[in-house]
């Protein structure tokens, strides 16, 4: 007994601390972090580790716990791990670039108390050590909101704790009670927040948040790092998009090039419609193909870019007429409205973060409206 606990070997439990800390002091870690979903995240991950890469750093990604999936079961079905891999030239397994998935029966489990907090963290961390090995910097991306996966300790709050990573917030900004929720981030994570990017604002939000907003969160020691415009490209589909990903049948392809970037369900009356869809920008209607009335409505509003029918009903010739000569595409498909809102969201939430492009244009905006040595902590 005496000579096996006088001679060391690589299972020592002390020596797997050693080596532990030794991966989190030589690699700088970054956790990119969102205030609510859709905000581009992933684009911004992405991008800023592409431009680590591009001065010379060698890179690693990680989503310690996966989110955005498409089933209730516990498999891995996060697609951001994915095109991670593929986009930084990376060899890591799946386990280790997403090693919790925190699907409805994930949560379920734990709810049950069948998930140890502690043998996930344990799980996290050391995956996180298997792709910090031998990297200058590893780039974490939180979860769709920063405060999703407190079930089990698994917050991006928690993360940066445990991962010591230094917390950059993605925020929305529409109005100045949006200022809240960015505080409120701000308290979460202390001082670990390198600081807030801001993505998607509109040209109407962008002058007041400039001018207003950025001088206050900056008076209260909050450094905003940046301010990304909106891009269209990246804040919507195609409408011809739309209608691959959904295998939407096209009965009009006239504007399908346009870009969708919400949606509206026609399910009111065709007056009180008709005021709805005036008051949109670049949406499409979604509504069953036997409403005429709400098409009419929708074809009489400049900001309604498609219409989407469900149910697998086909308009009346004069509706399919109309839409040709005012150039709206209409997009019929089988299923019902519910499942088809679910879909068509999905579609726009997800399909503009999925292609090398999109992350060549998110570095130009970076590149253009934000302080990036200041958020890689190089200046």
């Amino acid at each position: 007994m005496t000579d096996t606990d006088t001679d060391p070997t690589p299972t020592d439990e002390s020596e797997r601390t050693d080596s532990r800390d030794d991966v989190d002091s030589e690699t700088e870690t970054i956790l990119v972090a969102s205030l609510e979903e859709s905000t581009g995240k992933t684009a911004i991950t992405l991008a800023l580790a592409r431009l680590a890469q591009a001065n010379g750093e060698d890179v690693g990604y990680m989503k310690p716990k996966g989110t955005r999936l498409q089933s209730n079961v516990g498999k891995t079905l996060d697609e951001d791990p994915m095109l991670a891999r593929e986009l930084l030239d990376l060899e890591a397994e799946m386990h280790d670039l997403e090693p919790v998935v925190y699907s409805p029966t994930f949560v379920e489990q734990a709810i049950r108390g069948r998930e140890d907090p502690a043998e996930l963290h344990e799980r996290v961390h050391e995956a996180f050590e298997s792709l910090a090995d031998g990297k200058d910097r590893i780039f974490l991306e939180g979860g769709g909101q920063y405060d999703i996966g407190g079930i089990v300790d698994l917050t991006d709050v928690d993360l940066a704790e445990l991962l010591d990573a230094r917390v950059l917030v993605v925020a929305p900004y529409e109005r100045p009670m949006d200022v809240d929720d960015v505080l409120a981030a701000v308290d979460a994570f202390g001082d670990r927040l390198a600081g807030v990017v801001f993505n998607d604002v509109a040209d109407a939000a962008y002058d007041g948040l400039e001018t207003d907003v950025v001088p206050f969160l900056e008076g209260r020691d909050v450094p905003v790092l940046g301010v990304l415009p909106r891009e269209r490209t990246l804040s919507g589909v195609t409408v011809a998009d739309l209608a691959d990903e959904l295998g939407a049948s096209m009965l009009v392809e006239e504007g399908s090039d346009g870009y969708v970037e919400r949606f509206t369900v026609g399910a009111m009356g065709a007056d009180s419609a008709l005021r709805h869809f005036r008051r949109t920008k670049d949406v499409a209607v979604i509504t069953g193909g036997d409403r005429a009335e709400i098409h009419t409505a929708a074809l009489e509003a400049p900001g309604v870019r498609c219409l989407l029918l469900t149910g697998g009903h086909r308009p009346s010739g004069a509706i399919v007429g109309q839409a040709a000569e005012r150039g709206v595409p209409i997009l019929s498909v089988q299923t019902d409205t519910l499942t088809t809102v679910d879909r068509a969201e999905d579609v726009v939430r997800s399909g503009r973060t999925r292609d090398a492009q999109t992350i060549d244009r998110m570095e130009s905006l970076l590149a253009d409206h934000a302080t990036v040595d200041g958020i890689l902590g190089t200046e």
